[in-house]
């Protein structure tokens, strides 16, 4: 008996969190109107440990899209990007802004996301005088919030999240550290730009009502509702009423 509890114990295989991730980075090129970026990116990437951010997914598409198309709106302002995954979204915006910082809280994916951030800033393409920098925050998590404005003194802009609201218990972290952002901009407006893509009815009405019971205004951006991938997006602009 002891002997059989013994085996079993022997067959038992411990993997560590490594086993799971992949990092076979693919460099892809994508072309936004006139915009041709090169970024590096899985094609398909699990779920596991929160890796999500590996891949390009439908909403930063749709994001993207849009600000190839109104890059005025970018102009010289300076910005900070939510869940940016590798980057596609705030390294494009980084052609039109002042500075951009990109965020993410999963180690794994803050990696190929600074790799993404020194390739860019090696091409051709790059404006040595826009900053593009790679901070660590987690929704919610104030310290980390703190040391990004008390860094990035005088707040932000704009706010951007492309495809960002997936898990329904991590949407009021995310208008947490939205309503904070909103308020941390010293001067002028500040206002948050979501590319949001439809996968639930249920996630759709907490993104409305999580806004709303801040005190913001969640407006449909005319002519940006699409499909992208089936699935159907739109883009949000939040600001504080």
């Amino acid at each position: 008996m002891n002997r059989d509890k013994e085996e079993d114990e022997e067959d038992i295989v411990c993997l560590d969190e490594s086993f799971f991730i992949n990092d076979n980075y693919q460099l892809t090129t994508f072309t936004f109107g006139s915009q041709v970026l090169q970024l590096y990116c899985l094609q398909a990437a699990s779920t596991d440990f929160d890796l999500t951010g590996q891949l390009v997914w439908p909403g930063a598409m749709l994001l993207n899209d849009y600000i190839s198309r109104n890059a005025e709106v970018l102009q010289g302002c300076s910005v900070i990007e939510l869940g940016s995954g590798v980057g596609v979204t705030g390294i494009l915006c980084s052609r039109f802004c002042k500075d951009v910082v990109l965020t993410d809280h999963n180690e794994e994916v803050l990696k190929i996301l600074k790799r993404n951030i020194e390739f860019h800033k090696s091409s051709e393409e790059f404006d040595t005088s826009a900053g593009l920098f790679a901070e660590e925050l987690e929704w919610g998590n104030v310290d980390q919030l703190s040391n990004i404005l008390q860094k990035y003194t005088g707040g932000f802009d704009i706010i951007l999240g492309a495809d960002i609201c997936f898990q329904q218990s991590s949407v009021p972290l995310l208008f947490d550290t939205v309503e904070q952002l909103l308020r941390a901009r010293k001067q002028g407006c500040c206002k948050f730009i979501l590319a949001y893509v439809s996968r639930a009815k249920t996630m759709d009405s907490i993104v409305i009502r999580e806004a709303i019971r801040r005190g913001m205004s969640i407006d449909e951006v005319v002519g940006t509702r699409s499909v992208v991938h089936n699935l159907e997006g739109v883009i949000f602009e939040i600001t504080l009423q």
